[in-house]
């Protein structure tokens, strides 16, 4: 006997879709890494790129925008009396039939029919009180008696939409039965509400009310608090719907409702239960009010939702601007969005949504000490790696190479090979290799015919002449102009990309990036593209250099490298007291120090190239003099290939006078 279980199949609603692609966070974090390097938080960068969005996605400001012309389009569309124009066109009916009855019924007594006549003649010019003034008018006219008993009709069904959506469609031609159960239903409400209020335990008889009357409910509610919320949200809207109204129109409905059903009962009902719902939700709106300037009627019940919406859209607005404390974008509610501004609109949110969260919770922001977020290791290693093969293809330009590519190599190949050490970057001897791991296979008892696994001891790499390693000092300067004159994100950029390509392919080098300003102090690069631009006079190049000499006597073996980017001649100094002496135009001791410290890293053997950024001729005068000095280079590139130009210049010192393309190199 074979058992079947049925499946349910329903909206996934545990969070992001398990099934859904992965976000492509390239954009997103290029574009937040590019704003922390101008200065930018990294909070304040992912908010601003979540608010402008990417380059083929809306942001959170489109939306807004989007909500804006939405609520803006709602105004504009509607007007409120749409229940009173349909009641004054029943009433016109029901007035004309009936004097067309009074005029053909030869019959009737004439003084009976100058009475009516007369009557129907001296109605009061407002609906409320003509219906109210005919309720119990002896209609001859059994169309006019009909158009008559719709205007009541139509005045308990809007009055019911009100409150309960969809209501008047689905009473529409109701019987005496279907009315007597809507009343049955809203009494039984009142007492679940009326219990609920004085805090008694009402699980079992929300069960038992929902069982009894849930084809009223739509909404579907699983508990007695959200059939509340759903009830409250509609009844606040129904309250700001009429203080929207004039007061004419609001005093006309009023006047009007006793006519509903032409039962007075149901209004004590709905007043009861507007007073249940205002006492368990004290903080809905319910006295706010709009303005509608359009040209299509709405009914009560329509209009009631037309406020809903604009209460979603107002919600949605909030939600949107992110400008609440802890806001984070999982608090969009998508649905919502989607009812108001179409999927597409859904499916923008829900994206941005998980770009925060895996920009977030994915490592690649992280709290410092100070409990600011920053951008974590994995994301400076990921923004290197892009930035380096921006600046590898840079360089193949300017060598007119269409492919170029690291091996790692740093000389001639011996002939001979050694065992792989972390750290080598040299090419594999393959068939050494291959050897050691048929032998070590043979001699555990295996056979290489059945398979071959290499061990990291198995490893043979080419041997090569050796190379000099070096000890890299990038000196930075991070004084105010080099933000004013837009070189504040390229020298980082810069440095990251070096940073990257040392610590990747040249792991036996040693790279100290170094900040000069007023002053100047040794960083790692999470601190420098972090860096704010300070508003500092002040370029401290011998403080720089006294760093660099410093952590070149900390590598007494390797080959000592500087790589200075400046765009200002020397404005300070360190005294002996260690504070910084500032003088702009520049001090003759200012010069005279900063060009003794170069000299004694020249006696050094240090191999020094200067990036002189800008035009100034005292600069450029100054930095010749400089490089002539230490037998260093001047390189004047403009900021967009200051990346390519460093690392290039790392390339050629490394190589010790070899072009670097004869290597061939890549990220």
């Amino acid at each position: 006997m074979s058992v079947h279980h049925r499946s349910r199949y329903s909206r996934y609603r545990g969070g992001p879709d398990p099934l859904a692609p992965p976000v492509d966070l390239a954009e997103a974090l290029d574009v937040v890494a590019e704003d922390v390097m101008a200065g930018y938080s990294p909070r304040h960068a992912l908010q601003e790129y979540l608010r402008r969005g990417g380059r083929n996605r809306e942001g959170l400001d489109d939306l807004a925008g989007r909500v804006q012309q939405r609520r803006k389009d709602l105004l504009g569309q509607h007007r409120l009396d749409g229940t009173l124009n349909e009641v004054r066109k029943l009433l016109d009916t029901a007035v004309l039939e009936e004097r067309k009855q009074l005029a053909r019924d030869a019959m009737m007594d004439n003084t009976d029919r100058a009475f009516r006549e007369m009557q129907l003649q001296n109605l009061p010019k407002s609906t409320a009180a003509a219906v109210n003034e005919l309720a119990s008018y002896d209609w001859q006219s059994s169309t006019a008696r009909e158009a008559y008993e719709r205007i009541k009709d139509l005045l308990g069904r809007e009055i019911l939409d009100q409150r309960f959506a969809g209501m008047k469609q689905a009473l529409e031609g109701a019987t005496e039965e279907d009315r007597a159960a809507v009343a049955e239903m809203l009494q039984d409400l009142n007492g679940l509400l009326d219990k609920h209020r004085r805090g008694e335990d009402t699980d079992a008889d929300f069960q038992e009310f929902m069982a009894k009357h849930g084809q009223y409910f739509p909404e579907n509610p699983q508990s007695v608090e959200e059939l509340i919320d759903a009830l409250a949200q509609r009844a606040a809207a129904a309250q700001r719907l009429l203080q929207s109204m004039s007061a004419e129109q609001r005093e006309e409905l009023m006047r009007l409702s006793a006519q509903a059903f032409g039962s007075p009962e149901l209004m004590a009902q709905l007043g009861q239960l507007d007073s249940n719902l205002q006492a368990l939700r004290p903080g809905e709106d319910w006295s706010g009010s709009e303005r509608f300037e359009g040209e299509e009627g709405l009914g009560l019940g329509d209009g009631t939702g037309v406020l809903q919406d604009l209460a979603e859209l107002d919600e949605l607005a909030e939600q949107l601007s992110q400008s609440y404390s802890g806001s984070r974008l999982d608090d969009l509610d998508l649905d919502a969005l989607g009812r108001q501004l179409g999927q597409d609109a859904a499916v923008s949110a829900r994206t941005l949504a998980e770009i925060e969260r895996a920009m977030r919770d994915g490592g690649f922001l992280q709290r410092g000490a100070d409990g600011d977020l920053r951008l974590s290791p994995q994301a400076m290693r990921r923004l290197g790696r892009s930035l380096l093969r921006d600046t590898a293809k840079q360089l193949s330009g300017r060598q007119g190479r269409r492919d170029t590519r690291v091996a790692g190599a740093a000389g001639e190949q011996t002939g001979s090979s050694r065992p792989w050490e972390f750290g080598d970057a040299e090419p594999w001897d393959v068939t050494r290799t291959i050897t050691n791991a048929i032998r070590r296979t043979i001699a555990d008892g295996g056979n290489p015919r059945h398979g071959l696994r290499l061990a990291v001891d198995d490893i043979e790499v080419t041997e090569t002449e050796a190379r000099t390693q070096a000890a890299v000092a990038l000196l930075v300067d991070v004084s105010f102009s080099m933000a004013a004159e837009g070189r504040w994100v390229p020298m980082k950029r810069t440095a990251l990309a070096l940073h990257h390509l040392v610590s990747t392919k040249f792991r036996g080098d040693r790279l100290q990036l170094i900040s000069f300003g007023r002053y100047a102090r040794t960083m790692d690069i999470g601190e420098l593209t972090a860096l704010p631009a300070f508003r500092e006079q002040g370029t401290n190049l011998h403080h720089g250099l006294l760093l660099a000499g410093r952590f070149f006597r900390q590598h007494p073996s390797m080959q000592p490298v500087l790589l200075v980017v400046t765009d200002g001649e020397p404005t300070a100094h360190l005294l002996a007291d260690g504070e910084s002496w500032f003088s702009y135009p520049p001090d003759p001791e200012t010069i005279r120090v900063t060009v003794a410290e170069l000299d004694r890293l020249g006696r050094a053997g240090t191999q020094a190239t200067f990036f002189r950024l800008g035009d100034d001729p005292g600069l450029e005068r100054f930095v010749a003099r400089m490089a002539r000095r230490i037998g260093g280079r001047v390189v004047a590139p403009d900021a967009g290939d200051l990346g390519a130009a460093v690392v290039g210049e790392y390339l050629r010192a490394h190589f010790r006078g070899r072009a670097y393309g004869d290597e061939g190199w890549a990220p």
